[in-house]
């Protein structure tokens, strides 16, 4: 049997302990054996070994390759400047991997908020002596001694108790506080087992003792920590698209150069000389600029989100959130307020909806007793909070004392004479107080109890006689409230005449009414559900509540609209299978209750399986596995402890899930930003591209160096490419579902534009300025150039300039691609109109300053060349609109062409 399942003499017993706990001696033998009460670190790899492995992803280790090849040209042939593009590939590394390697600390920082959860101290009898001990020297088999406010500092079994009761919420989830006493517990499950106290778990109420039987890892807090240590990090759409992009462009740029090498190399061109042209290849086709671009895009995400109280602790889940098809949501704090409140009272035979004090107020005179009930029997304790007085304890106990001071004009103090403790056999709590007509006792607790004690009513101030008719009436209306998911509380009480006698204490009471209480849903929720449903989100609840709670939630919210959803119990998933799990989901209205934090990284690792995105939300440590698991891990900032933040990739500041729609707003336009300023980047690698193949085809002088290109990649087009990156969402970014997974960052409509229809434009003019400069100095085909040839020079900052131009208006027309420039406007985007002004100082300083044309290879040009470039420019946008008002008049045709065939479907079917 289960240590929950013994008797309390037996649970000690099976841990060879005594009630008067351990002997030091022993105590110090299992302290060596079971190791310190402490959340331990998993091994890991070192955070050096880590701080490394971001310098070595794919698209980094081409970029070392192109580094190591531009240094060893540079060793060759020293006149041509390799050596600068050397040290510009590695400033791109180091830039990308520092802003990459922030994210390694989460799992440390998890384990560090763990720890905290559990007390420092505890007080522990041993050798029956009681002392006060590190909780880290804390062994099986020794007695504790608790009370309320108290952190449980390992898992217990009762042994002695007093009004015990305790708050499950951070490891289970469960939102009311639960009785536990010592009987033995008939539950399969230890964790829910009504003897049992939980590591990290904390005591509302009551005196207790307790032995341990699980410290450290053992722990149910310490199995969590294991689950967030293990559970391997989740890859990112985002990452996963990179990768791909990475490779793809990679490989596309070693083969070209590989190719033209070696046509370099059948033609007789000198080694060296092929050589370097073949690294010019890669730099060109590789954008060395996406992977900073893409970052810093992200990071200014982050930053309107923050404006929107949500707080992106991961840059990939900024992309991520766009992707999300299912939202696995917690209930307690996440959908509902995490706090108790009176919904509805049953008072004399009639509800009354306590929605504002004075509906309820009217009340007050003939059910009196109702309201001193709620008021007075309570185990709350009154203290001080930021210089105001507070009353700690139960919420619920809370709600029903604010209840009635709303409806009792100066709410009494009158002095308590006794109390009979709630306990978990009882169900219920019983204060005496003394009282104008003497003394009088209080009761409270569930009506199934407490209706068995009353043999009157209270009518409209007056008593009558329980009969069966109104005794049932009564167990209709606590039906009809729990039906609604309220927790319902019987009031009942009489004046007694011997108060210390608890024997007859509770007897021949009179009941005097019904309260239901609530955890209420936040007001914005059912809003953020309708939003999450037409944005083709699946929204699932995956709560520790009851079921029949979290029913009631899901219907008050919208999550559910059918009369039967389904819901599955923790023990009921127990015994699925991963196929009978993955075909439940697939049920439209789902919910599970009374799951354990393995059981919801379960349903999000079958989510996953089924190929949906899945965003989870969560604020207690019972969810950390889950979140760490899930695509994106969304934590509640306010409510959510520090481990749930700390192993999330999101936190909403306000805890309110309707500022996760706004993110996913956010995310969905962040995927579409990368699409543009993606388009832009590439459309330059063309007539980057085009000069090394002019160069080794037609024996013509190489228009473009590379460190050239590396000052278009990096410097004149960084500001307005990332402009792109921040355009706002488009209107109709939430009435569409989640893009497919299949749907690729970089597609063939995307390559076809940027490569073959804007970067062809781009090359054309670009090459054209050039030679009309080569043509302008006297220059004939054939004839060699030196590189610091005056001519030469002028030459290839012509072709640098006409790029840096065709781009400038290249920039508002990848703002949309079938949107006119008209509708986007040219300055509704300040950082693209500032991110244009910094392009054209760029170019004015690198063609026309000494240090420009030192470092960049370049000369001062006439005025002439820029008015030659001004029609090519031109000339794109005209080409460009064209081609978007062709793709809107077939989207047009298309949805006419629907429009046209439901019409004539349905004039037909007519007879």
């Amino acid at each position: 049997m289960k240590i929950h399942q013994l008797s309390a003499d037996e649970a000690i017993a099976s841990l060879r302990s005594t009630p008067q706990g351990l002997l030091s001696v022993e105590a110090t033998r299992r302290l060596l054996e079971f190791g310190p009460n402490r959340v331990q670190k998993v091994t890991r790899e070192s955070l050096i070994l880590r701080f490394l492995k971001q310098f070595t992803q794919f698209f980094s280790l081409i970029l070392w390759i192109a580094a190591g090849l531009a240094f060893l040209a540079e060793w060759s042939a020293p006149v041509q400047g390799m050596a600068k593009v050397g040290y510009a590939i590695i400033a791109v590394i180091l830039v990308s991997g520092l802003f990459s390697f922030w994210q390694e600390y989460r799992v440390e920082q998890t384990l560090v908020a763990l720890r905290k959860l559990l007390p420092q101290q505890v007080k522990v009898s041993r050798e029956d002596k009681v002392d006060q001990i590190d909780v880290e020297q804390l062994v099986p088999g020794d007695i504790v001694l608790l009370e309320q406010g108290d952190y449980i500092p390992a898992d217990c079994r009762l042994i002695e108790a007093f009004g015990v009761r305790v708050n499950n919420a951070t490891v289970t989830g469960e939102s009311l506080p639960k009785a536990r006493d010592i009987s033995p517990s008939e539950e399969s499950e230890l964790i829910h087992g009504k003897n049992i106290l939980l590591a990290g778990t904390s005591m509302v109420s009551g005196q207790a003792k307790a032995v341990v039987f699980a410290t450290g890892m053992h722990t149910e807090l310490g199995k969590i920590a294991r689950l967030t240590q293990v559970s391997g990090e989740t890859i990112s759409p985002l990452q996963k698209e990179v990768a791909h992009l990475s490779r793809l462009i990679a490989a596309l740029a070693v083969l070209i150069g590989l190719v033209f090498f070696a046509i370099g190399w059948a033609i007789n061109v000198p080694f060296w000389q092929d050589f370097i042209f073949a690294i010019g290849i890669i730099v060109a086709m590789v954008p060395e600029g996406l992977l900073p671009t893409l970052t810093l895009a992200l990071v200014l995400a982050t930053q309107r989100m923050a404006k929107r109280n949500v707080l992106i602790r991961y840059l990939p889940s900024v992309e991520t959130l766009g992707a999300v098809t299912v939202i696995c949501t917690d209930k307690t704090g996440t959908l509902t307020q995490n706090r108790m409140a009176v919904k509805q009272l049953f008072l004399g035979g009639t509800f009354v909806l306590p929605v504002a004090a004075k509906q309820v107020r009217q009340f007050a005179d003939h059910y009196l007793p109702f309201f001193l009930a709620a008021h007075l029997c309570h185990d709350l304790k009154e203290g001080e909070q930021r210089g105001e007085k507070v009353l700690f304890g139960d919420p619920m106990e809370i709600a029903l004392v604010k209840m009635a001071q709303q409806v009792l004009p100066t709410p009494p103090t009158y002095r308590r004479l006794d109390e009979i403790p709630f306990d978990a056999d009882r169900m219920r709590l019983s204060t005496v107080h003394e009282m104008p007509d003497g003394p009088t006792l209080f009761c409270k607790g569930a009506p199934e109890t407490v209706l068995l004690l009353c043999n009157r009513i209270l009518v409209e101030g007056e008593m009558h006689p329980f009969t069966p008719e109104l005794r049932e009436k009564a167990r209709e209306s606590q039906d009809a409230m729990a039906r609604q998911g309220l927790r319902v509380l019987a009031f009942a009480y009489r004046q007694v005449e011997h108060p210390g006698q608890h024997q007859h204490l509770e007897e021949e009471l009179v009941f005097t009414g019904l309260a239901g209480l609530e955890d209420p849903p936040r007001p914005e929720v059912p809003e953020a559900i309708r939003k999450c449903h037409g944005a083709g989100i699946r929204v699932i609840m995956v709560t520790g509540d009851h079921p029949h709670t979290a029913r009631a939630i899901a219907r008050e919210i919208g999550l559910v609209q059918s009369d039967d959803p389904l819901v599955i119990t923790g023990e009921q998933l127990r015994g699925f299978s991963v196929t009978q799990l993955r075909l439940v989901l697939d049920t439209p209205e789902l919910i599970f209750a009374r799951v354990g934090a393995d059981q919801k990284m379960r349903i999000v690792d079958a989510l996953k399986q089924k190929q949906h995105v899945v965003a989870v939300t969560g604020d207690g440590v019972n969810d950390a596995p889950a979140l760490k698991s899930a695509h994106i891990g969304i934590a509640m900032g306010i409510t959510g402890t520090d481990v749930a933040k700390e192993a999330a990739d999101m936190v909403l500041l306000d805890d309110n899930f309707a500022s996760i729609v706004n993110a996913i707003e956010e995310g969905r336009a962040v995927f579409e930003n990368i699409r543009k300023f993606l388009t832009y980047i590439l459309a330059h690698n063309v007539p980057e591209l085009i000069p090394y193949l002019g160069f080794a085809l037609f024996n013509i002088p190489l228009p473009l160096t590379p460190v050239q290109i590396l000052s278009i990649d990096m410097a004149t087009d960084s500001l307005t490419a990332l402009g792109l990156g921040i355009e706002k969402p488009d209107p109709q970014v939430m009435q569409r579902p989640p893009r497919s997974q299949r749907e690729r960052l970089f597609d063939w409509s995307l390559a076809l534009r940027a490569y073959l229809f804007l970067g062809l434009i781009e090359a054309v003019a670009s090459m054209a300025a050039f030679f009309f400069v080569l043509n302008g100095g006297g220059w004939k085909y054939g004839h060699n150039l030196a590189t610091n040839d005056p001519l030469y020079l002028q030459a290839t900052t012509a072709c640098l300039s006409a790029i840096v131009v065709m781009q400038i208006v290249n920039v508002f027309l990848c703002r949309s691609d079938i949107r006119s420039v008209v509708s986007t406007g040219l300055f509704s985007n300040r950082l693209i109109v500032w991110g244009v002004i910094l392009e054209i100082a760029l170019i004015l300083l690198i063609d026309y300053t000494p240090w420009g044309n030192v470092i960049l290879g370049t000369a001062p040009i006439v005025g002439k060349v820029w008015l030659f470039v001004l029609p090519f420019a031109v000339g794109l946008l005209i080409l460009e609109e064209f081609r978007k008002w062709s793709v809107r008049v077939r989207l047009f045709n298309r949805v006419w062409g629907s429009i046209c065939s439901l019409i004539k479907v349905s004039l037909g079917s007519r007879p």
